[in-house]
This record gives structure tokens, sequence and C-alpha cells, in this order.
């Protein structure tokens, strides 16, 4: 679920600058058989009156279930809400395919997930926060972890430290800063359209991939830590790390693009996961070598009653678990592209 800071207010608030004309603002919300959220997602985008000028557009992907009739349905209410097919499937073709429908009027375009829903205003907090700041051609906002299960909520806890996330400021961080690369909020459309939007190509980090030619062309990136997003963990162990396994591969494809050298953080979990199955193939001949890999679950149990005490729970016990899940899942996927295991 998204939310903001409590601070936050509506655009008459103090300190905050009017938003601009709802007609100079394009939203973009891809689907693939999103039944079972896009109607809450849509409410509460248009809970906020300002938003019946706002031009909404689901991009969907080709669902099987009855995303496209509930999203015919609710335009029947909402006029400004549109429905557009998009061939290309992947979340990176569907907002492209958003922006490409932008008026000269248009000014912002705002991403959103079918998956969220939002409190009234965040689209116009958004917006204003990018009006407000013009040298910024993009707008990126915190995830917080959030999770219902037990598991889900021992790998949300974990994903916000250090040790889960490398200290990356959109997760979960409390300071407003110029970044690099953060979780997409919105965009200037024509510094969008500019560098030619998303690549295609990218089913995972493609964010990541489009922040990096935002910046060769010289713009700036802010991160709002008021504008707050809640981001809802994956439910099984098993959809953990196909997560961060495609995660692990979409950051070596923009590596390899752009010819980067990997920053520390990033080389980390991958250097791990390769001295971690050195040590266990030479141990036989050398046992010395598995003090390594005793060090490393050492670390996952002490992860492991860490959360079961902020956490007041039992349910603590999943985040060591959790986030082996989440470093060798992402060092295994980042080895397997970077050798020529897949395209995408």
């Amino acid at each position: 679920m998204g939310r903001m800071d409590p601070s936050w207010q509506d655009s008459d608030a103090v300190g905050l600058p009017p938003a601009p004309d709802p007609a100079t603002v394009l939203v973009a919300v891809p689907t693939l058989n999103e039944a079972d959220h896009i109607g809450d997602c849509l409410s509460s985008l248009f809970s906020d009156p300002w938003m019946h000028g706002v031009t909404l557009v689901v991009a969907d992907g080709g669902s099987s279930d009855a995303t496209g009739s509930i999203v015919t349905r609710l335009g029947r209410r909402w006029p400004t809400l549109r429905l557009i097919d998009n061939p290309g499937r992947l979340q990176s073709a569907a907002i492209n395919a958003v922006a490409w429908l932008a008026t000269p009027q248009t000014r912002f375009l705002v991403r959103c997930d079918a998956h969220a829903t939002y409190p009234p205003g965040y689209v116009r907090a958004v917006v204003a926060a990018l009006a407000e700041r013009p040298e910024a051609v993009a707008l990126a906002t915190p995830m917080d972890a959030t999770g219902a299960t037990c598991f889900q909520r021992a790998a949300a806890w974990v994903v916000d430290t250090r040790l889960g996330s490398g200290g990356s400021a959109h997760r979960g961080g409390r300071r407003s800063m110029w970044v690099d690369h953060g979780h997409h909020a919105g965009f200037r459309i024509d510094a969008f359209r500019d560098v030619g939007g998303y690549d295609e190509s990218f089913s995972h980090n493609e964010d990541a991939e489009l922040d990096h030619r935002l910046g060769l062309s010289g713009g700036k990136i802010w991160l709002d830590a008021g504008i707050r997003i809640g981001y809802r963990m994956r439910p099984t162990p098993r959809a953990l790390l196909r997560q961060y396994w495609n995660y692990g591969r979409g950051r070596a494809r923009t590596l390899r693009k752009h010819r980067l050298r990997p920053r520390f953080r990033q080389l980390l979990p991958a250097a791990n996961l390769a001295l971690q199955a050195l040590c266990v193939a030479l141990a036989p001949v050398a046992p010395a070598l598995f003090a390594l890999p005793a060090l490393y679950l050492a670390l996952l149990a002490a992860v492991s009653v860490t959360a079961m005490l902020r956490l007041g729970s039992a349910c603590g016990i999943w985040a060591g678990p959790a986030l082996a899940l989440i470093h060798n899942g992402w060092g295994a996927g980042f080895f397997w592209q970077l050798l020529g295991g897949g395209r995408r």
C-alpha cells in the first residue's frame, strides 16, 4: 500500500506549492492479470478530486482475466481513465506506450503500480515535488517493505537493513536527497522521451538502466522521503529467490550494456556466493576452509535472533533464510547473466 509522510496534508498545506494544472499530468499503470488489484488501485487514485482532470492510462499486457473489463467499467465513472493494449507485455513497454500518448500540454509522467493502493493526493504530491525542483528530471520515493505472513514480515524487516539492501537510499530511507537511482514515481515527460524512455528489452532493472541514461544526459533525480510507498514482500521463499535472481540478472545486463563497473555493494552478494562455493568445493582437501561458510551461517543465525527480538515474534526466525535468498539469488542471477546465460 502506498502512503505519505503524515506531515503532508493536501495541496493547500503550508510549504507545499499548489499542484500544476491536472491537464499537464499523465499517469501510467501497467497491468497483466491484475483483476484482484486494479479496482482498488484505481479507486484509491481517483479518490482525490484533483485526479478527475488527470488522464490515467492503464496499459494492459494481454490479461487473460477480467482486468480489461474492470477498467472499462470504471472508465464510465471516471471519463479520464483510458485502457490501451501493451503488446510488449513488460512494464517498461507499458510505460513507454503511455508516454507516447502525451499531448503538447503534458509536462509530467507519473508511474503507479497496479498492486498498490494510494492515499488521496499521492499523484498530486509527486507532481508538486517535481514542480518545486525544476532541475530534477525524475522523482524517486522510498519503499517501506511490509508483509502479512511470518515469512513476509521477516523478509520485510531484513530487506530494509543495510545487510539486506546494501544501504540503498530508496529502501526505507528517511532523508530526501539527490540520488543516482531510486524507485520511480514521476518524470518530466520531455526528459523521459528525450532519452528514449525505458529499454523495452529489460524485464528487470529497467529503472536503474534508465536512470543511468538520464544521468548521462545531465538529468538529476530527487528522492523525496516525504512521499512513501509501502511494498509487500514476495509471499514464499521460492518467489523471493526468483525475484532477486531476476534483479541480479537485470543489474548485470545494465553493466554490460553501458560497460560500467559495479559498485562495491553490488559486488558483495556475487563475491560472497563465489567465495562460499569455492570454500565448500575445496574444503574436502582443506577443511579449514569450512570456517568461512560457518561464519556466514552464524551471521544468518544472528540476523534471525535480532529479527525475533525486533519484531517481538518468532516469525523473525525467517529473517536469516530470507537474507540468504536475497544475497545468493542476486549473486547467482548476476553471474548467470554476466556469463551469457540469458538475454532478459
